[in-house]
């Protein structure tokens, strides 16, 4: 029924493969599945499979285990149990499962690019950069080298081609609780086409129902939860225990360059931080920025928090190709923040000013800023200012 694969031309880093199930399938349209080994992706392999695709599984080695310290956080992706996880599924609904070695460039352009950014006063998102640089390059890379025709992922979001534009559009998944193209809008025009997102119109209850009547093995499982090379959360441990990225210690300062005290250095801080500042005052103080040049923390009232102005750079835009006047839209600046309504003004190389109705809290640099109009994705960017 079965033969084991051992090697691949031109797929070095394949590290292990699950049985290949021969069937008569040479006619379907062909789909890799990125597999986690959690319920989202197994369910929508699941989904393609019975939609008459030929689908094989891809879980990606992203990391080692002594790679980021001696203990793993019990909700974390990319575990040997996750691997397991994926390989379960994959037995059960006879298909073929491989597991490919993308740690350096995983190092290179993400964890490198995180630890970059915090040394540079900022707050990386990760998981975009993961989006970006590995599970829609370097896989889809990966999935067109072994002639599929599609890449595939457990992601609540939706993929639409328009017929007036010729532009494939992202746009915001059915369970908006649960959306996210927030962390996909780097996306290209390219990618989006090769691309499918079985579980963009389902909610969430209906996914882990799908999986149970399955019996898939990873029903009840509990979705990963931070950052998966982080251990419970602890962004500054990571950097400084695992990275050894230096954390100098610095003045905290108020708005007018006053020294308040010592802080531990920029890494431990966030923009909108209360706790942990280890300052007394008489009314709630805020991390308000930080300065990476002078190594300072400024510290101010709530107030001082909101803005109505930002710059965003490295601006990928999705459901345009370009504008050159000014434009409306709905704004998102976190990934669990509403939107909220702003003009967008295109300025010279790759970026756009951002000026908000109302003013915002918090608008962090290094965190993306992602456009909408209503629910399609007009782009993205980082923000700087």
């Amino acid at each position: 029924m079965h033969k084991w694969f051992h090697n691949m031309r031109g797929a070095g880093d394949v590290i292990t493969s699950a049985p290949i199930f021969r069937r008569n399938l040479y006619m379907a349209k062909k789909v890799m599945v990125a597999m986690s080994g959690g319920v989202d992706s197994s369910v929508a392999a699941a989904l393609l499979q019975e939609q008459g695709y030929a689908v094989c599984g891809a879980t990606l080695k992203l990391f080692s285990n002594e790679d980021i310290g001696p203990k793993r956080a019990s909700r974390a992706c990319c575990s040997l149990a996750d691997v397991a996880d994926a390989r379960s599924v994959a037995y059960k609904l006879e298909f073929e499962h491989f597991v490919f070695n993308f740690g350096d460039r995983f190092r290179e352009e993400v964890v490198n690019r995180f630890a970059a950014s915090y040394l540079n006063g900022e707050t990386p998102n990760p998981c975009i950069d993961c989006n970006r640089y590995i599970k829609f390059d370097r896989m889809l890379e990966r999935a067109l080298l072994l002639n599929m025709d599609y890449i595939a992922t457990g992601h609540y979001a939706r993929v639409e081609y328009d017929g007036n534009t010729g532009r494939y559009l992202l746009k915001k998944a059915k369970d908006i609780s649960k959306d996210q193209t927030y962390v996909l809008y780097s996306m290209t025009q390219e990618q989006l086409k090769r691309t499918l997102f079985p579980l963009g119109g389902l909610l969430k209850n209906e996914v882990r129902a799908l999986a149970e009547a399955r019996s898939l093995v990873n029903a009840k499982k509990p979705d990963s939860q931070d950052i998966c090379f982080v251990q419970d959360g602890s962004y500054a441990a990571f950097l400084e225990n695992v990275l050894n990225v230096p954390s100098s210690p610095g003045n905290f300062i108020d708005a007018a360059g006053n020294a308040l005290g010592t802080h531990r250095g920029i890494i431990h801080y966030t923009v909108g931080q209360r706790r942990g500042l280890g300052l007394s005052f008489d009314r709630p103080k805020y991390v308000i920025r930080k300065d990476a040049k002078s190594n300072t923390v400024v510290i101010g009232d709530e107030n001082e928090l909101y803005s109505t102005n930002m710059t965003i750079k490295d601006v990928n835009l999705i459901s345009i190709e370009h504008f050159t006047e000014p434009m409306e839209a709905a704004v998102k600046t976190r990934y669990s923040q509403r939107e909220a309504s702003a003009t967008l003004y295109p300025l010279e190389g790759n970026q756009i000013s951002v000026r908000f109705h109302t003013p915002q809290r918090a608008v962090t640099p290094g965190q993306a800023a992602v456009f909408y109009n209503d629910d399609i994705v007009i782009g993205g960017g980082t923000i700087v200012l």
